[in-house]
């Protein structure tokens, strides 16, 4: 008997169970079969993946029949966001559990974290492995390490590998439902109302079934209103004929409409008889877009096999004439692309392309239609594409596609989803829980065995496994996670808050400032507060000893002190500082006690390697070669909160900040070594337009050429430009560099300083009592080249500054702690430019890059990234170092991380999961094609 819950669900129209494939069910099991030895007990675990996903494996209809039928016991851990509620499982005879050791075989939807995998365990879930997906190789070492056999529904497949286990033709009505939510908006940006506005996103609707008659209903109104007769003849193209293409013509076919053939469409497209009160569609196959390249006939069978015989000629015949394109294929490298950026351009720039709206519902970022270039969410369902300047966009009314591609359609629909698809899955989780694990569909669908061991048919993986997952290190957490955090400053947070999100992670916050590390913890009971002095090493290695995994947040110098006594108790270290030499020495010793010392995985150094070596490596696949790279990096006040002279703020000691304005940096611009001395930098700034709305300059950051061998980009002779660099805003380097020659940089010792002099008395004692005269006398070097009237137009913008700044005030007094004038000074900045309630900060990162392919065309890309910081939440300097940290950190523990030694985030099988943690913490980067 079904229970109330899905009585109520029965009710809606059955639109999805008719689609449902014919599955046999078993009979009742006799007498002697219920007395069988112990059934397999089976486990739902909780989906977390993101916020959407409320999707479940098994519907309570279905645990029923394992628990009272086969008498299974079956443990479902509890959940707040599930779509079904628990209650409904336990009136179907599960048993509601946090802890799923107890099961046998535990069912997911989405990929499980590493960490939570319990050893020697059966594992059904989309595992996104079987095709070596890089980003998911460590997981898939995780799961052999654990010697668990897992199970993928994708591969549930028929002797003929017809698939049998699915979401795809959820994806495709969700997929063409949000495909008219955002054509309705797409048309209303370009000025034309529409009934498509009245359609609303997926997850906004009851069931399909409401969707599909308010979809009718804009139907009506077309037969009746008609579309704007100015657009032509709207055109649907459908490419493909599975699962997905189906699922989004049943949706489609709500609409008026006529269907045309692929050799229709061009006549369609340039008829002025067209009728406006209904649509068009068209279904493309491969025969209907591919030719060979010999000018032979099609042949199906001969494409799957040979795809290289064959190229697309959907440029010409197919996107001229679509307003509409609903891409539903599956696509891999090995096959030609639908269209290619190029050929986009070319369209667009003939004036050729008439293409309003894509929805990728495939979503291969890069692939079938090239321009694709990542992945929307639910909450950010579209982006644009300009094809003529090649870039991607936000403005829904500006040029170019707009573009639907989110990555998890299904989850939208989340009850009817679970519904078909349990119904799908029952009868062979019936079958392993009977103990049948040969079953032949099981067999097929598995990619591990539990022997720790991949399945004879993925053998071909160990390959890809051993370039992005190396084997396993002397050192391997398991059970329960224990992370060391040194230092509980800014950017600590985020960090925290990651680690505490996994089940199981304790941290202990060592820290000399009790209190905010214990603001820090919060009260968490997996957030432990402890002393740090790392100058005692004694207390330093006996908490290094009782953990799993360092992070040290403290002071770079520090860092090779926190090693040592990780080599002495054999203890993995995450930092985000550069590797300095001191603890470069250490690799080979880490590398001997199986230990990873990861570097560089903050902001800066960090991110900027993670995205840059991706792109670098992508090239050099595709036989292309980096001509040059420009990396710019800043971290700075939010634009509508640069309100002082120097548009800068600090969240921390200036300290830092200051003396990098003093380091030597060393690059390579247009052919040619150039070298600046440290005393030099601050007054050879260069304006920076990576947008127009910002009012960026940059200066030079230390050795750039060093990263020509780090990136693997051959000999710097061979590069046109090498060059990484500091964003700052307009007039920053003036003022910073005028500071500097009057003194307020000095580093030299000032004993007088303690006694307690004002500021106007120190400002005297630098420039002298006449303060415009002393100001003049001092700048006179930099001011050299500029003419008279520059010359003073910069005394007057300096001394403004530091009026601004009351230093000329005998009221005023210096800190007399200060050891320095620069101590004293940066005392001062730290009172005066700081962050004020509800203000943000903003972190921008762009990069350039010169790319020359082997048939020797060029092309410049770039790579962006602006973050904000959020005043109620994280600062976005904080994110976007403690993020990559925490992930790294989070690599380390779930084995994710196995390269030993002193490493920085620049092989694949480091940056790549890395990157995708990121983006789903909300951290990316656009990327655009630039010429």
């Amino acid at each position: 008997m079904l229970s109330t819950y899905l009585q109520k669900a029965a009710r809606r129209p059955a639109l999805l169970r008719a689609c449902a494939p014919a599955f046999s069910t078993a009979a009742p099991p006799a007498p002697s079969e219920a007395k069988s030895p112990r059934r397999l007990a089976i486990g739902i675990r909780r989906e977390g993946k993101n916020r959407w996903e409320r999707r479940v494996p098994l519907v309570p209809e279905h645990v029923e029949r394992l628990t009272k039928e086969l008498g299974v016991k079956v443990f479902v851990q509890p959940s707040t966001k599930r779509v079904i509620p628990d209650e409904k499982y336990r009136e179907a005879g599960a048993v509601i559990h946090e802890d799923l050791s107890v099961a046998d075989v535990i069912l997911g939807v989405k990929e499980v974290p590493t960490n939570q995998m319990i050893p020697g365990k059966t594992y059904i879930y989309f595992s996104h492995t079987h095709k070596g997906q890089t980003y998911n190789m460590p997981m898939l070492q995780g799961i052999l390490d654990r010697k668990i056999r897992l199970v993928d529904y994708e591969l549930m497949t028929n002797e003929h590998g017809r698939r049998l286990v699915q979401f795809s033709k959820f994806a495709g009505y969700a997929g063409m439902i949000d495909g008219f939510h955002a054509l309705g908006h797409r048309l209303l940006a370009l000025g034309y109302g529409n009934p498509f506005l009245a359609v609303g996103m997926s997850y906004m609707y009851r069931a399909l079934a409401d969707a599909r008659l308010d979809i009718t209903r804009t139907g009506q109104v077309i037969m009746d209103d008609g579309l704007p007769t100015a657009l032509g003849p709207m055109t649907f193209v459908f490419i493909g004929d599975g699962n997905v293409a189906k699922g989004a013509k049943h949706v489609f076919k709500c609409l008026p409409h006529e269907w045309v053939s692929p050799d229709e469409l061009a006549a369609l497209s340039s008829s002025t008889s067209f009728d406006n009160h209904k649509v068009y569609a068209c279904q493309v196959t491969p025969e209907d877009y591919l030719v060979r390249k010999d000018g032979g006939k099609f042949s199906r069978e001969e494409y799957f096999k040979h795809p290289e015989l064959y190229e697309s000629v959907f440029h010409e015949k197919i996107a001229p004439h679509a307003r509409m394109i609903i891409n539903g294929i599956f696509w891999t490298d090995k096959y030609p692309r639908l269209m290619t950026v190029e050929q986009t351009h070319q369209l667009a720039v003939e004036n050729r392309l008439k293409l309003l709206t894509v929805a990728d519902v495939s979503c291969d970022i890069h692939g079938s239609l090239e321009f694709m270039g990542h992945a929307s969410t639910i909450d950010s369902p579209t982006y644009m594409y300009d094809p003529i300047d090649k870039v991607m966009h936000n403005n829904m009314e500006g040029r170019g596609i707009q573009i639907m591609s989110i990555d998890n359609l299904p989850t939208e629909m989340p009850l009817e989803a679970s519904e078909y698809f349990s119904e799908a899955l029952i009868p062979f989780v019936s079958e392993l829980a009977k103990g049948n694990v040969n079953h032949p569909v099981i067999e097929r669908a598995s990619i591990t065995t539990s022997t720790g061991e991949l399945a004879p048919r993925h053998k071909h993986l160990e390959k890809v496994l051993a370039q992005h997952s190396p084997k396993e290190a002397n050192i391997s957490v398991t059970g329960h996670s224990k992370v060391l955090l040194l230092g509980s400053g800014y950017v600590a947070a985020p960090l925290v808050d990651y680690l505490l999100r996994q089940p199981g992670t304790t941290v202990t916050i060592a820290s000399n400032l009790p209190d905010e590390a214990n603001k820090l913890a919060g009260g968490r009971k997996t957030a432990i507060v402890a002393p740090l002095d790392v100058s005692n090493t004694a207390e330093l290695g006996a908490l290094v000893a009782a953990h799993d995994v360092v992070v040290s947040f403290v002071p770079a110098t520090l860092h090779p002190i926190v090693a040592e006594q990780c080599l002495q108790h054999k203890k993995h270290l995450v930092t985000a500082s550069y590797i300095s030499p001191a603890m470069s020495a250490l690799d080979q010793r880490a590398k001997d006690a199986g230990l990873t010392f990861i570097n560089e995985v903050g902001l800066d150094p960090g991110i900027d390697h993670l995205t840059a070596c991706q792109l670098f490596n992508d090239v050099k696949a595709k036989n292309g070669r980096i001509t040059s790279f420009v990396s710019w990096c800043g971290g700075l006040p939010a634009p509508e909160v640069s309100d002082n002279p120097l548009g800068y703020k600090f969240s921390w000691s200036p300290k830092g900040v200051l003396l990098a304005g003093l380091n030597p940096a060393k690059f390579k611009r247009d052919g040619r070594i150039v070298e600046i001395p440290g005393d030099q930098l601050l007054h050879n700034a260069v304006d920076v337009p990576i947008f127009k709305g910002f009012a960026f300059e940059g200066l030079a950051n230390r050795d750039s050429l060093k990263y020509t061998d780090l990136y693997n980009l051959g000999r710097i002779e061979d590069l046109d430009t090498m060059f990484r660099g500091t964003l700052r805003y307009k007039g920053y380097a003036e003022l910073m560099g005028a500071f500097n020659a009057i003194g307020l940089l000095d580093v030299s010792e000032r004993p007088d300083l303690r006694s307690g002099i004002s500021w106007g008395r120190l400002m005297r004692d630098l420039l002298g009592k006449d303060v415009d005269a002393g100001l003049a006398k001092k700048l006179a070097a930099v001011s050299s080249q500029l003419s008279p009237a520059a010359a003073l137009g910069r005394i007057d913008r300096v001394k403004s500054a530091l009026s601004w700044m009351d230093m000329f005030s005998e009221s005023h007094g210096v800190d007399p702690k200060a050891a320095s004038v620069l101590d004293a000074f940066c005392s001062l900045l730290q009172r005066n430019l700081v962050y004020g309630p509800g203000e943000r900060d903003m972190v921008a990162m762009h990069h350039v890059f010169g790319i020359e392919w082997a048939n020797g065309t060029r092309e410049s890309r770039t790579s962006t990234m602006i973050a904000y910081g959020d005043p109620a939440g994280y600062s976005a300097m904080a994110k976007t170092v403690g993020l990559p940290a925490a992930i790294a950190t989070q690599m380390v523990l779930n084995g994710g991380l196995k390269r030993t030694g002193v490493v920085a985030p620049m092989t694949a099988d480091i940056y790549e999961p890395m990157l995708v943690q990121l983006e789903r913490e909300g951290v990316k980067f656009v990327e655009s094609i630039v010429h």
